[in-house]
């Protein structure tokens, strides 16, 4: 194999002490000075993250965190690279792993019904069940399943909101309708069936290990998903075989590219894009020009030295 360093992707609910927080984030910081860069995210519902570096140490990482959770279920989706996708380690602790502002909802007590990339393709099958992606507007943009409804969310806050308006009008007023929920890696998805739980809607299911997991499970000739899928980390996007996508990112506005958006009358790498154009000032394109520039000399100076 010639991708040289292992990424997994992992999350659990599971109720964390305030205390084994700060144990936990300090013991694994430690681990930035052995060359293992990643977000990992804590909170005292859990932990949330994705790292990378060589094999040896991510597995070392990896098995200190299964220790700690006394051998819970990480959902862990493994894929590789060539290069490292983050540039250091940051373990934060946060009020949430996912954000959703919900504070009387607990996914580690109730959550919906788990289907396995097997399961979900036979799910697809069912034109009764409704199909919401709970994903980001602009990680929708990228790819999704046939027929999935997207909330358009600026980010996962806005969910609970989107219910309220939508889910009864979707649903026709039917509590007993299937409904399965899919995200990057099932974290999100997870938690939004633990809401809808509370809401009364008993038939609710998640993508287990989310996108991710069912592309590293389900062969190209099988898979029902259409498009590439965001992923928060320097390669932007994976394909159906977890390798770097086409996508890149405008570095003004931070949003997800194509091939065929660098294309566009508008694009200058750095500075703009058609979607940030009438969002940033003359003074801030003319800052984000001069870090353009600061960027490719640098570039052009490793490349002679």
């Amino acid at each position: 194999m010639n991708d040289t360093y292992k990424i997994v992707s992992l999350y659990c609910f599971s109720q964390i002490s305030e205390k084994k927080l700060s144990k936990l984030r300090d013991k694994l910081e430690k681990f930035e000075g052995k060359g293992l860069t990643g977000l990992m995210i804590l909170a005292l519902e859990g932990l949330n993250g994705t790292i990378c570096g060589r094999e040896t140490i991510v597995d070392i990482f990896h098995r200190e965190i299964k220790i700690f959770l006394k051998d819970q279920d990480l959902n862990e989706k493994i894929s590789f690279s060539e290069k490292k996708v983050f540039k250091k380690l940051k373990i934060k602790i946060k009020a949430e792993i996912v954000t959703m502002g919900i504070n009387d909802i607990s996914p580690e007590i109730k959550s919906g019904i788990y289907v396995d990339s097997e399961q979900w393709n036979n799910l697809l099958k069912d034109e009764e069940t409704i199909l919401i992606d709970t994903r980001n507007h602009y990680e929708v943009s990228l790819g999704s399943f046939d027929n999935a409804i997207n909330p358009n969310l600026k980010n996962f806050r806005e969910f609970p909101d989107w219910l309220d308006k939508n889910l009864k009008k979707i649903t026709n007023n039917n509590e007993n309708i299937n409904i399965a929920m899919f995200c990057t890696g099932g974290i999100r998805c997870e938690k939004a069936t633990s809401l809808l739980l509370e809401k009364g809607y008993q038939n609710t299911y998640h993508l287990k290990g989310g996108i991710l997991k069912y592309f590293e499970d389900i062969p190209s000739n099988r898979n029902k998903y259409k498009g590439e899928c965001y992923v928060f980390d320097e390669r932007v996007s994976v394909d159906k075989n977890l390798k770097k996508g086409s996508y890149s990112i405008c570095h003004a506005c931070g949003m997800p590219l194509s091939v065929e958006d660098k294309k566009k009358l508008h694009y200058i790498e750095g500075v703009q894009c058609h979607l940030c154009i009438d969002k940033f000032s003359d003074a801030d394109r003319a800052r984000f020009a001069e870090r353009q520039k600061q960027i490719e000399d640098k570039i052009e100076k490793s490349t002679f030295d």
